[in-house]
Formats: structure tokens, C-alpha cells, sequence
């Protein structure tokens, strides 16, 4: 199928690389008009895709997510994409990198669906889809306190809005990867070959954990993304589904 979600808009938060462009190109390939947005701007420039057009977008900033909202108009799919891993236990944590995840792996949704929601209730009906992780309330991972906690919130925020908008035509659902390959990751990579003797021991120390043998492809996301935000979902709302390869069992 290559219009499942024809005559729909859709705007992807850090749409710029990775599982944010895998979902912009995704959507558009399956007929939707979408809005890619980023920080990045050079990330925007070098996407050439029939179908999405790009805008940049800081969603750490109130004036600037309202701003796009206004120029945007109504939309029918909102993927929240945006995040930060932040590595480390609790006393790696000061609350400056507390407050910095939390605005922008939590916070920042918020703005995107306060700014986008009142459209969607005027047009009947939408779909909110969040990036939240396996590393959440689904299950602990080591060296990831802070961002497990942004992550959960996630969830919890999800389940807040399918609940008080369900009657209302407004579904919102979490999707939590497990360890997918994208240009964050292949940097945590680099990083974490520095400590333990190279980038291939790292690479090997990801996919160990594996219980599949291998990391996830943004494509893989992707897919779900696509079900979620398309009328075959319709009756999915409030869900927060691991594609994690096994990773959350």
C-alpha cells in the first residue's frame, strides 16, 4: 500500500537524520503531507523528498513551537521525536542535566501537543505519536537514570492524553525501540569504544545484549509509526509498544 495515509498532515519533531527522517519519509512515501522539523538546519537542507517540505524547529522553545503551530495550521499526525540520551547513574546527574532531559525529552512533547492538539480537536480526530524507549518504565538499563526517568514520563504523559481526549477523535500512543542504529547511537558507539578498547569491542558489547543478535533500523520504527498514525490503528490508543527485538522480555 502507498496511500495509507493520503490526504493527512503530519509534522515530525527532529526529522533531521535517524528514526525522526525514517518517519518523515516514511509518512510522506505512504501519501501524507509532512512538515519535517529540526534544529539542525543542515540536516533539513540535505532532505530532497517528494512530499515533505522542512521547517526549523527548536522544541525547546514555547514561542517558537507556538509560532510554527499558527503557520502550520491543523494537522492530522504529530510524531514527537525529539530526545537526548544522557549517560550516566544518579551521581552522574546534576540538575542542570536533570532539568536539560527533562525539557527536552518530556517538556518539549508537551509544547508539541499543546501548541497542535486544539487543531486536531477542530478537525475531529488525530493521532499523537511519542518516541518514548525500552529504558523506561518497561525495564532498566544501566547508566541511563536520568534518561530511563524521561522516558517513563513519556509514557505516563502518553497514557494522560489517549485518556482525556479518547471520546474526542484524539488517539496518542508511545513507541519504545530497544537499540536501533541511527547517527546518536553510532556516536555512543564512538564514545564507549574510547573506554573499552576500540569501536568494534563497543559495537560488540550493543549487540551482545541482544537477544535478536542484532540492533534495530530506523525503518523498523518507522513501520509502527506508519500503523499508528493511519486509519488502521484506529482502534489503538493509550499503548506503549517496545520494538525492541526482544530486548524488554
Amino acid at each position: 500500500m502507498s496511500d495509507r495515509l493520503a490526504g493527512k498532515t503530519a509534522v515530525v519533531s527532529a526529522a533531521g537524520q535517524g528514526i525522526g527522517l525514517a518517519i518523515a519519509e516514511m509518512f510522506a512515501a505512504q501519501g501524507a503531507s509532512v512538515v519535517a522539523t529540526d534544529v539542525n538546519q543542515e540536516a533539513l537542507d540535505a532532505i530532497n523528498t517528494p512530499g515533505i517540505t522542512t521547517r526549523h524547529l527548536d522544541v525547546l522553545n514555547t514561542d517558537a513551537v507556538n509560532a510554527a503551530a499558527a503557520d502550520i495550521g491543523a494537522i492530522d499526525i504529530l510524531a514527537n521525536v525529539a530526545g537526548f540520551v544522557h549517560h550516566g547513574t544518579v551521581l552522574d546527574c546534576d540538575e542542570a542535566a536533570w532539568d536539560f532531559s527533562f525539557d527536552l525529552n518530556v517538556k518539549s512533547m508537551h509544547r508539541m501537543i499543546f501548541a497542535f492538539l486544539p487543531g486536531m480537536l477542530e478537525k475531529g480526530g488525530g493521532s499523537i505519536i511519542n518516541l518514548s524507549s525500552g529504558a523506561s518504565s518497561l525495564r532498566g538499563a544501566p547508566n541511563r537514570y536520568v534518561y530511563g526517568a524521561t522516558k517513563a514520563a513519556v509514557i505516563g504523559l502518553t497514557k494522560a492524553v489517549a485518556i482525556d481526549y479518547i471520546k474526542q477523535g484524539i488517539r496518542c500512543n508511545a513507541i519504545c525501540p530497544g537499540t536501533v542504529r541511527s547517527p546518536s547511537w553510532e556516536e555512543r558507539v564512538e564514545e564507549l569504544g574510547k573506554e573499552v578498547g576500540g569501536k568494534d569491542k563497543a559495537m560488540e558489547m550493543f549487540v551482545s545484549r541482544q537477544p535478536m543478535g542484532r540492533v534495530g533500523e530506523a525503518d523498523e520504527v518507522a513501520a509502527l509509526a506508519t500503523y499508528l498514525a493511519g486509519d488502521e490503528s484506529a482502534f489503538t490508543t493509550g499503548t506503549a509498544i517496545p520494538v525492541d527485538g526482544g530486548w524488554t522480555l
